[in-house]
């Protein structure tokens, strides 16, 4: 840090900020997700990377269609693969909540081993069909470069187009878990299973389609990480831990702490492995979350709700 000018590290953090924002939104889009199925109902879904790794292939491959059979559509198909993403990790997603993941519930080790076990499943499936190598989508043209804030501020644009499809998938997930008839029978159904069902709620629904969207945000974070990342069988797996720290550390219950700890666990590493080395960088910011776990066991917030 030192033998820099007050400028010069002013400039640093704001571009390690902005490069902590792309780690921001695919950890948070990933968390929102997770913090829906693990948070609002209590699964503990290890392959909830490869759902995200689902979106990330499916960029790809609608990247090479478009390419090759319809070449002067290459600047609009994105956002198109976008919604392709969220539909194939959802649909997925729910073909799995209905074969397995309904058997487990109120059983978190059997479902923790269950979804570990698909989790590589899944990765053998990915190498079978795409290879093990890495590989990238062709993105827009509009995608590339970066836009200079000031002669020393250089802010990528695939960072805030990332940025932008984030905030408006956040706002899709409050309004549908909080201004929605579909969100009121998901808390409904959180708060106290056996009286939802009582007045009609069909709970077994609310589950497969709750675990459906989840792994349907992780298919959107698939296609934003293909923006910053090349994309391999493994790449889900690399964020699960990220992800789930994420979701303890903001309050397993809680969207706003999800949001909020996204943002405080990409903006500390991409800072701190700036002036380190990316091991120790991530090693502080893990400790540092331990640090305040210790002293707020619950996280950063908390969702009020009744137990019955």
């Amino acid at each position: 840090m030192f033998g820099y000018s007050m400028s010069e590290l002013g400039s640093i953090v704001v571009m390690q900020g902005f490069s902590g924002l792309s780690l921001f939104s695919v950890l948070l889009l990933m968390a929102l997700g997770l913090a829906i199925i693990f948070g609002q109902m209590g699964v503990i879904n290890m392959a909830h990377g490869e759902f995200m790794t689902i979106g990330a292939y499916t960029i790809y491959m609608l990247g090479k269609v478009t390419e090759q059979f319809f070449p002067a559509l290459l600047p609009y198909y994105f956002f198109i693969a976008i919604i392709a993403a969220f539909a194939l990790a959802f649909f997925v997603g729910y073909v799995v909540e209905y074969l397995m993941i309904r058997h487990l519930y109120k059983r978190p080790l059997d479902s923790l081993l269950a979804t570990w076990g698909l989790s590589l499943i899944m990765q053998q499936i990915f190498r079978s069909t795409f290879g093990g190598r890495e590989v990238s989508p062709n993105l827009p043209d509009w995608l590339m470069g970066s836009w200079s804030a000031t002669p020393t501020i250089d802010i990528p644009i695939n960072g805030m187009v990332v940025m932008a499809i984030t905030i408006v998938v956040t706002s899709l997930v409050f309004l549908f878990m909080f201004r929605s008839r579909w969100g009121l029978k998901v808390r409904a159904t959180t708060q106290n299973r056996i009286m939802a069902g009582a007045i009609g709620i069909n709970t077994k629904k609310v589950d497969r389609m709750t675990f459906a969207v989840g792994c349907g945000i992780a298919g959107v974070a698939g296609a934003a990480f293909t923006t910053i990342a090349s994309t391999g069988p493994t790449s889900g797996s690399q964020y699960i831990v990220d992800t789930f720290l994420v979701v303890v550390f903001g309050g397993a219950t809680s969207i706003v702490g999800a949001i909020a700890s996204a943002f405080s666990i990409a903006q500390a590493q991409s800072i701190l492995t700036f002036f380190m080395t990316n091991a120790m960088g991530k090693v502080v910011t893990l400790l540092l979350v331990i640090v305040i776990l210790m002293m707020r066991p619950e996280g950063l917030f908390t969702s009020k709700v009744r137990k019955h």
